[in-house]
């Protein structure tokens, strides 16, 4: 059932578009949102936890700082996975690159289906990038073209780290990447599992402040990864319904 949302942003660098995120959807949508999650490192630039610590200081029950144990990116969705409260969990990004009025088009749609996943795309309704390099943006589409191909999927955008998924589901998956290949580990399992994945679409804007972390040639982990889950088997991607203590 839906119940209300967990939205995860890490956060390194990015301070108003932080603010305008939060305030946009709270505007929007505020009603269906449990909590907020600040993933936070040791990198954090302080004016960035400043922003945090201004929202926190207002509800500390639905404002909650998470200072991430895994490293990277992927490392501090999954840390943010594992602790959210919310019947589902929003993954997007803390400097506009995501655009925030989104979520409550996927709100809407997860409450009608919620088993399926909801994921933005920057492709479903033509080439929606601002500010995106030329080289990438066609190594981009040759991307999506090869994976949609090997995963038998009509979605066309895999790697954008913009989605909406049942709790239950992203706490029950065995999730093993660290770096930004992990967004396209987050909708290439649950296809393996059969999930259904509905798409929007959405304009990627580049970001306004912050640095990002992701080099081009980070990218090419993008196949291997790809090619890893495609051929894993599917009682390896999910976890023990009774793990050891141990493991």
């Amino acid at each position: 059932m839906f119940k209300r949302v967990t939205i995860l942003l890490p956060v390194m660098d990015e301070t108003e578009s932080l603010a305008q995120t939060v305030e946009i959807i709270e505007q929007e949508c505020g009603a269906d949102i449990l909590e907020y999650l600040f993933l936070v490192c040791d990198r954090t630039k302080q004016n960035s936890i400043d922003i945090c610590n201004r929202f926190t200081a207002t509800n500390p029950n639905r404002f909650m700082l998470v200072k991430q144990n895994l490293p990277f990116l992927g490392g501090a969705v999954r840390d943010g996975f594992r602790a959210a409260q919310g019947s589902h969990v929003v993954m997007m990004a803390s400097d506009l690159e995501t655009n925030p009025h989104d979520v409550k088009e996927m709100i809407r749609l997860v409450k009608k289906k919620p088993n399926a996943i909801v994921t933005a795309s920057r492709w479903v309704s033509g080439v929606q990038f601002e500010g995106y390099s030329p080289v990438k943006l066609v190594a981009n589409f040759m991307f999506q073209q090869i994976f949609r191909a090997l995963f038998f999927t009509r979605l066309s955008d895999l790697t954008y780290g913009y989605r909406i998924f049942p709790t239950c589901l992203v706490q029950s998956i065995r999730w093993e990447g660290f770096r930004h290949d992990f967004l396209f580990e987050t909708l290439i399992k649950p296809l393996r599992l059969g999930v259904e994945v509905i798409e929007i679409p959405t304009r990627w804007h580049a970001r306004i402040e912050g640095q990002s972390r992701n080099s081009f040639f980070r990218n090419f982990y993008y196949f291997w990864t790809g090619i890893k889950v495609r051929f894993t088997p599917k009682s390896r991607i999910l976890l023990p319904i009774h793990p050891k203590e141990d493991a």
